[in-house]
């Protein structure tokens, strides 16, 4: 059967549809997009400049100016540039080592390589500090324990940068490794024929070509450092090493919605550091313009009796920086106190018997999460499918404007969507008179407007391999946009904007970002939870929730790859 005829026989007279149906949709999308997104981030800016309907200058520049917002600032830009330099080299080392050697093993290699980056952020902390504690069990067994009393080295703004630049070395491999792909193999070839050795062919041929992949890792990794809230709460309040996220997150917990103003300045020079970040990598990475013929294909350079050291290296690494911190998660979950030898005496599974069962706040939070996760991802899907049909095919002014407001949601760091949905969302709605605030659906509507982004990408990807003449040619048949869309199209994107809502669900489950400000006793979410049971000193069950977490993780990685060969190439990012 032809293409043609097969579309008319999908496309019947009763399924045509009713005329006008895609202006309503757009303008449905432009309705939705205003509310989650473009109205908050207005009303963030408008509470910043002028808190009493007046803007007042002099009150925004004073409050710059304190001397602890001033200490904060100084802090993140320390923390984001010099932890982006660290995970720039990590990443770029071993998008290399993947993409360019003989390396043995790779797909396990890169699968426990971007771990790291699906695991929350505040669990990975806790793994690090219970690993690099005094009383560290792991040490303890190794013979390798500190001076008793004294503090976690981890507590410092060494430590926070260490971390994030371990965290964040997974972003930075995955945009330089595309970058490699894309590499023209026939300029490395031409500078291998004309005598130059592997490493001048690295450092005057690869890395002048990738420059811009490596520098938009860089801005991603710069944003997320300086957006962080895990890390550097875990380790910066305790530290006492303020920086604006937790300078936020501390002032409205003790002041509360009486600081809201001030937190909206804030909030605003947070966004502020992120885009100039962003802008700054852009014009580092400057424009990729390589002009070769011929199809990119894969490089391969042999490490010939390097190849032994390199893997034991390798692998030597990914001991100390995953396995290390992960056991002693697990050997402090395994016991009654932290700091106790696991013994056969001291084994124990009541930490996770009263995770899973004992603590109705734990299960509570963990059904919270699960539920708005599930509908996060839902929504989106289904917004991401018609949004990327009007960006692929009609990309008038004002789907233009949605785009960029998807992507700047998503480019904010998630604390100032969690203030910003707080500014919108405190005061009841118009002719409903109900508040969000305090309810799951502020959370919810913040995660909508955060990640709608992450879903969108992948789907505008699958409609890029989407012949517009199947869409022509059912319009020809009569068919509604509607009909359309669920008839010929939405199969087609399908598995897409499947792999965005698998990265929706990895990323919502334990979301921190966007939450911490927006939980309440009644509202509680799984992501907080560890830092508010850690605070509360109850560290061998923070541990236990941190490993459930990381099995839930690994299970949705697992389940995921399964089908892999179902989902376009490239979109599991764990994959190669």
């Amino acid at each position: 059967m032809s293409v043609m005829s097969e579309i008319q026989r999908r496309v019947t007279p009763s399924r045509r549809g009713w005329p006008g149906s895609e202006k309503v949709v757009l303008w449905g999308l432009t309705l939705l997009i205003g509310i989650l997104s473009i109205a908050p981030l207005t009303r963030l800016v408008w509470a910043a400049i002028a808190p009493d309907g007046v803007p007042d200058v002099t009150r925004f520049m004073h409050l710059l100016g304190t001397r602890k917002v001033v200490s904060a600032t100084v802090n993140t830009l320390t923390i984001a540039i010099i932890s982006t330099l660290l995970a720039m080299l990590l990443g770029t080392v071993a998008a290399l080592l993947i993409a360019l050697t003989n390396l043995r093993g790779k797909q396990a290699w890169v699968f426990t390589f971007i771990l790291p980056l699906m695991i929350p952020p505040q669990v990975t902390a806790l793994a690090w500090v219970q690993a690099l504690s005094p009383s560290s069990p792991v040490l303890q067994f190794l013979g390798l324990s500190l001076p008793a009393g004294s503090p976690s080295p981890l507590y410092s703004l060494t430590g926070i940068i260490v971390l994030l630049g371990l965290h964040n070395a997974p972003l930075v491999f995955l945009m330089v490794r595309a970058g490699l792909r894309r590499l023209p193999a026939e300029l490395v070839e031409a500078a291998r024929s004309g005598g130059a050795k592997p490493w001048r062919v690295l450092f005057t041929v690869i890395l002048p070509l990738v420059r811009p992949a490596i520098f938009a890792g860089a801005a991603l990794s710069f944003v997320t450092s300086a957006g962080n809230f895990g890390i550097q709460a875990m380790l910066g309040i305790p530290g006492r090493i303020p920086t604006l996220i937790t300078l936020v997150y501390q002032q409205l917990n003790s002041v509360g919605a009486s600081a809201l103003a001030d937190m909206a300045v804030l909030s605003l020079l947070i966004a502020a550091i992120t885009l100039a970040g962003l802008m700054f990598s852009r014009w580092l990475g400057g424009r990729q313009d390589v002009r070769v013929t011929g199809t990119p294909r894969a490089l391969h350079q042999t490490l010939g009796r390097w190849r032994l050291p390199v893997e034991v290296a390798v692998w030597g690494w990914m001991v100390l920086t995953l396995i290390l911190p992960m056991s002693a998660l697990l050997t402090t979950s395994l016991t009654t106190g932290f700091g106790q030898a696991l013994t056969v005496q001291s084994l124990t599974l009541s930490n996770y018997a009263n995770a899973l069962f004992g603590y109705p706040a734990i299960r509570h939070a963990f059904i919270t999460s699960l539920g708005l996760t599930v509908m996060t991802a839902l929504i989106l899907t289904l917004v991401s499918l018609f949004l990327a049909y009007f960006l692929s095919w009609q990309r008038t002014r004002l789907v233009r404007i949605l785009q960029l407001s998807t992507e700047l949601a998503y480019a904010l760091p998630g604390i100032v969507t969690g203030i910003a949905a707080i500014l919108f969302f405190l005061r009841p709605l118009p002719l409903l008179h109900i508040s969000l605030y305090g309810t799951v659906w502020i959370i919810l509507a913040a995660y909508l407007s955060n990640f709608m982004a992450l879903v969108l990408r992948p789907t505008l990807a699958g409609f890029a391999q989407i012949e517009r003449s199947l869409d022509e040619a059912a319009q020809i048949f009569g068919a509604g946009f509607l009909r359309r869309m669920r008839d010929i199209l939405m199969p087609l994107a399908a598995p897409s904007a499947m792999a965005g809502t698998i990265l929706v669900f990895l990323t919502a489950l334990n979301e921190i970002q966007v939450s911490i400000l927006l939980v309440t006793s009644g509202t509680q979410t799984l992501g907080p939870m560890i830092v508010f049971l850690d605070e509360g000193g109850s560290s061998t069950l923070a541990a236990a929730v941190g490993c459930l977490m990381i099995v839930v993780v690994l299970g949705i990685m697992l389940l995921a790859s399964l089908f892999a060969r179902r989902l376009p190439e490239g979109v599991l990012p764990w994959r190669i």
